[in-house]
Parts: structure tokens; C-alpha cells; sequence
């Protein structure tokens, strides 16, 4: 319970009709959640407008609404008009769960590719050094006994304040979690006390959302941009747009690098040769947080997950590691022990033949993950690609283009191309463009491509003709989820002789995929 002025005081009201200082049960963005006492938040979203459900809502005991326009037809319950509601409600969370983010050591992650992996890493580093820790992505929502699938990379910031309540209740002291630009573009970590933030790097992804690359540059770097005196950033010299920060926050900044090696910490001695990295990280500038001080120093570093990307993300959450004064020797244990997240260049076979799962998102994603198989020892690489659905032209074509870029250096001739059916959703499905930008840059690329409309045909293509030392790529976004699950099962048939639990024992934590 709360008192609705008491809330408001965080909010700028630019009018107000009816007003009232009312107890307040809760909050809500989504009139089938209103329950009785209630403030109603009217959002206007991108296909619905929240202001078009205050009947529903009313009927259901809201008390009060947060408007952006002024609603004529109910003149008899308070009414608070404000320029943002996405802000206001951000700021109204916040205050009614009593500004619970400032009771934890929040670090706020960003990236086009890799803030789940680096989350997942950071959080294992944290854990390792036996913090109790909150984890919020687009995998899981996860704190003590607690554990949720997710919808959305950042939950919405009523969900989101609520979390850190929760997570101030079991006593939780470190929070990670994603931060997507849309989130950041619609103020879902509005009022967020984040100690840590860091931005890995920038590629073309979510154009469409916000207009253009330079504003959807800007929703990322804001992250940095606005963290205030006595915080800390993370950002990645190797990226030119992440660097472009280092002067433009007031948040103390701690840099790494992989192939410039200009960073505060560098990666060297890099050794990709079995997929899983080996390699040094040199503290090249002595730094000091809290009662720690680093001076410089190297020491070494061997991962369990593979892909030359994992370097990346490694490197981000090693720097959030000592900014939370965890001993080197923990983040080592914590990196080593850490198995990977499903669907980040994740091994779900490793035999005579290995298979990879990976999300290949993007262009930059693709380009990284391919660069991987460059450095690793394989025979033949078997490529089942889900063409990426409802997505556009322009990322189909891109994400061809990667494609094409690396074929010849990785002696890819031909493509198994799936349209995934039966098993996306209508939001999902490829269109007729999409396949049509897809198939003309692999005829122009002289790439063969097999295209088979339901993904089990295009698996079992890929696994019919692996042979010793091969690697079989799932590749692709919501298409190729159930990939890992379709393969190992058809696996399972080809060679009943094989142990099933250890065979499907990379599904046993999963959440994408498995029904």
C-alpha cells in the first residue's frame, strides 16, 4: 500500500483532474492485471493504446488513471495527465516498491550480440565468489529458488521494479541483466540505479523499431551515456562505437580490447585451436575500487564455452568481475566452471562429428560466430540455416550477405535452407521477400542452397551426410529453436546404441525449443 500522492511526487504532472490522495493498491499497464485500488497507467504502445481499456480497467476497481490525454468520459475519477506515461510508470514503480534497485549492485549490460552470454558469465563469476545473485534476460528471470522463462529481453518497469523488490526481500546483492534498446527507448529501466553499465558492441539490428542506425546507436548509448559520477562503464575498444563513449559519460570507465590491445585489460595469447579459448588478460593502468586496488598485472584465463565471441563476452565480464572486487582466482574458477547459455555457439554434440546451436542473429552475429569456425579444426562444415522470419528485407539480405562473405574461406558450397514450418508462429513464418532476397544472394554467391520447408527434413539432410570430423551449424533465430531438440532426437533413432542421457543432457536446462 502507498500513498497515490506520495507516488506522484516522482512524477511531473502537467495536469491533474478530480485529485484525490488515495491508498494505492498497486499499479498496472495491462487492464486485464487491474485489481481493485489500483492506479491505471494508460500506455500507447505500438498496436494498442492503453487509454482505449480505462472501461475495463475501472470495471475491475482501478481508483485512479495516469494519462497522456485527457479522457472526458470519466470525469469522476482522478486523473493525472503527464507528457510520457512509459516514464511515469517507470517512476511510479520505482517509488511504490520503495526504490529497491538502490538496495542492490545492479550492472546493466548492452550489446547488438552477447548480453546474455556476458550476463550468464557475469553471473557465474558473482556466484562463484558465493554473492547471492539475480539474473534478468532474455533466457530467464532468475533469483534464490526463483526461476521464469521470458518474454521480453527487459521486462516492462512495473515487472522490473518488482523483480528487485523481490529480489531485496531474499536478501539478493548483485543483479545482472540485459538491457535491449527498446527498453532503453521505452523507458522499461526507467529509474534503474545501475553501479555498473557496460556496452559491447554495435551492429545493424532492430533498425526497423527505431527509424534509423544513428537512434538506435543513441537508445544503446545511453546507457553510458547517462550514468552519473562515482558509477562505472564497461566499454569495448575493438568496437568503434562503443569506444566513441569513453569521453561522452561521467561514469568512471575501464576499457579491454581483443586485437586493438589498447584496452585497460587486454586479451592476448589467444588460442581458439579446439573452439574453446585459452588466453592472457594483462591489466595494463592500475585502478581502485572500493578497498581494491589493481595494479598491473596478467594472468590466464581458459573458457568451457566455445566461439571466438565468448572472448568478447569473457572480457566484459572479467572487468565486472574486479569492479565487484572478486578475486582473480574466483573469476577463473567462475569462467572455467561456466557451461554457456542455449543457442550462443553452444555444443549440443560432440562425437565423431561435433553440432553447434547458434542464435545467428545478425550480420556482426554471423560474421563472429563464422570467424570461430574459422580457427577451429574440422573437416566439412554443414550449414542447416532458418531463413530469419518476419524480419525484413533488409536483415535477410545482410544476413545472406554474411553468408557469402565467408563461404569460400570456410569451403562452404552449399547452404540447408528451412523456412522451419511447423514450427514458428504467423510472426515468425518467412515471407515470400524474405526467401526470395535470401535465395538471389546465394545464386549470385554460386551457393547451392537445399530448401526444405519443415526443419526436421533440413536436420536430418545435415546429419545423414556428416562424417567423421564434420561439424553440423544449426543456425538461426526463433526458426532454429527446436533444432538442438530435433537433431539429438534423430540421433537417438540413427544410433540406439547410444546412452540417451547423456546424449540429451544439453536439453536438460533448456527453455527455447522443447515442447
Amino acid at each position: 500500500m502507498a500513498k497515490l500522492y506520495d507516488l506522484l511526487k516522482s512524477v511531473n504532472v502537467l495536469e491533474s483532474w478530480n485529485e484525490k490522495d488515495l491508498e494505492v493498491t498497486g499499479l498496472a499497464y495491462n487492464s486485464k492485471s487491474v485489481e481493485k485500488g489500483n492506479v491505471f497507467v494508460c500506455i500507447k504502445g505500438f498496436k494498442t493504446d492503453g487509454h482505449a481499456y480505462i472501461l475495463e480497467a475501472v470495471s475491475k476497481g482501478a481508483s485512479a488513471l495516469v494519462v497522456e490525454d485527457y479522457q472526458e468520459d470519466w470525469q469522476d475519477i482522478p486523473q493525472f495527465r503527464v507528457e510520457d506515461s512509459r516514464k511515469a510508470l517507470a517512476a511510479m514503480s520505482d517509488a511504490y516498491y520503495g526504490h529497491p534497485s538502490q538496495a542492490l549492485k545492479t550492472i546493466g549490460i548492452t550489446a547488438t550480440n552477447g548480453k546474455t552470454s556476458t550476463s550468464f558469465m557475469t553471473n557465474a563469476i558473482l556466484e562463484e565468489h558465493g554473492l547471492n545473485t539475480g539474473l534478468i534476460g532474455t533466457v530467464v528471470v532468475k533469483f534464490g529458488d526463483y526461476s521464469e522463462p521470458t518474454k521480453l529481453t527487459t521486462p516492462e518497469s512495473l515487472d522490473l521494479h518488482h523483480y528487485f523488490a523481490q529480489m531485496r526481500e531474499q536478501n539478493v546483492s548483485h543483479v545482472t541483466m540485459e538491457v535491449s534498446s527498446s527498453a532503453l527507448d521505452l523507458s522499461r529501466v526507467g529509474s534503474v540505479d545501475f553501479d555498473i553499465v557496460a556496452l559491447n558492441n554495435i551492429s545493424r539490428e532492430h533498425i526497423d523499431l527505431h527509424g534509423s542506425f544513428e537512434e538506435y546507436f543513441n537508445c544503446k548509448a545511453s546507457l553510458i551515456r547517462e550514468a552519473g559520477p562515482g558509477k562505472w562503464a564497461i566499454l569495448n575498444l575493438d568496437d568503434p562505437y562503443s569506444a566513441s563513449l569513453v569521453e561522452e559519460t561521467e561514469a568512471n570507465v575501464l576499457t579491454y580490447s581483443v586485437e586493438t590491445r589498447d584496452g585497460d585489460l587486454v586479451c592476448k595469447d589467444l588460442d581458439l585451436s579446439s573452439g574453446r579459448a585459452k588466453f592472457t588478460v594483462e591489466v595494463r593502468k592500475p585502478f581502485k575500487v572500493g578497498d581494491t586496488s589493481y595494479e598491473p598485472m596478467e594472468f590466464d584465463v581458459e573458457l568451457s564455452t566455445p566461439g571466438y565471441h565468448s572472448v568478447y563476452n569473457s572480457m566484459a565480464a572479467i572487468a565486472a568481475g574486479l569492479l565487484n572486487e572478486v578475486p582473480v582466482s574466483t573469476i577463473q574458477k567462475g569462467l572455467k566452471a561456466f557451461g554457456g547459455v542455449e543457442r550462443r555457439f553452444e555444443m549440443v554434440f560432440e562425437d565423431d562429428f561435433k553440432i553447434l546451436d547458434d542464435h545467428f542473429a545478425n550480420y556482426g552475429n554471423i560474421n563472429v560466430t563464422l570467424s570461430t569456425l574459422q580457427q577451429m579444426e574440422y573437416s566439412n562444415l554443414k550449414l542447416v540455416y532458418a531463413i530469419r522470419g518476419s524480419r525484413g528485407v533488409t536483415v535477410n539480405r545482410e544476413n545472406a550477405e554474411a553468408i557469402a562473405e565467408w563461404a569460400e574461406t570456410l569451403g562452404l558450397r552449399e547452404v540447408i535452407a528451412t523456412l522451419s514450418e511447423p514450427h514458428v508462429s504467423e510472426k515468425d513464418k518467412v515471407t515470400e521477400e524474405e526467401l526470395r532476397v535470401f535465395q538471389d544472394v546465394m545464386d549470385k554467391a554460386g551457393i547451392k542452397v537445399h530448401l526444405y520447408r519443415k526443419i526436421d527434413d533440413a536436420i536430418n539432410h545435415a546429419i545423414s551426410e556428416a562424417e567423421k570430423d564434420d561439424v553440423v551449424l544449426l543456425a538461426g533465430c526463433q526458426g532454429m529453436d527446436p533444432g538442438a531438440k530435433i537433431a539429438l532426437e534423430q540421433l537417438s533413432e540413427k544410433r540406439p546404441e547410444m546412452d540417451e542421457e547423456k546424449l540429451f543432457k544439453p536439453l536438460k536446462n533448456r527453455v527455447a525449443g522443447i515442447l
